[in-house]
């Protein structure tokens, strides 16, 4: 049998009990690889196994109905994640129905560009839209141009909303403000 005609053992599944150390890890070198810049700093004094507590407790008692957490496997391997939460409309967004916000979205950087973000992000709408809503939103870090195309070619645009996070002093010395933009699409 030829290589190409193997099929990919590719998947995106609810996310279970024993997934959370996977979870954590490939999130923070996520963020490491996408935000270093930005974030130096901050990310290096994240704990692990504390974000590992908070997945675990996310895929064991979501808060409400709606919450999920789903992954992205290559074979058994956990190499992405996402998580997805009802919303009500928010005062003065483009659109004014219910909607769903997109809490994380993350592939491990062994493991991007090779479709698990598209397969996470279309499960994630999915399920959305049978729980009803009609809209998606997610926030973006400034300076993250991966994942602003990336939720570009999927059809998502930024709005006019903007949240600071923090304000602090950059390593070569200037002012830094670490602010996101809200991203959202019909769906």
């Amino acid at each position: 049998m030829a290589l190409l005609d193997t099929p990919a053992d590719v998947s995106v599944r609810p996310a279970v009990p024993g997934d959370e150390r996977a979870i954590a890890h490939l999130q923070l070198a996520a963020w490491r690889t996408a935000h270093a810049a930005v974030l130096a700093g901050a990310l290096d004094r994240l704990d692990e196994d504390a974000m590992s507590g908070q997945w675990a407790q996310a895929i064991a008692t979501p808060p409400g109905r709606g919450f999920r957490v789903l992954v992205a496997c290559q074979g058994a391997a956990v190499v992405g994640v996402t998580s997805v939460a009802p919303v009500a409309a928010p005062e003065g967004a483009p659109l004014a129905a219910p909607g769903g916000v997109i809490l994380a979205l993350e592939v491990d950087p062994a493991h991007q560009r090779a479709g698990h973000g598209s397969r996470l992000l279309a499960a994630a709408v999915d399920l959305l839209r049978q729980d009803g809503a009609d809209q998606v939103h997610t926030w973006v870090l400034d300076g993250d141009e991966g994942r602003t195309a990336f939720l570009s070619g999927a059809g998502l645009g930024p709005d006019d909303a903007v949240r600071e996070l923090a304000r602090g002093t950059a390593p070569d010395g200037s002012d830094l403000t670490v602010r996101e933009r809200r991203w959202y699409a019909a769906i």
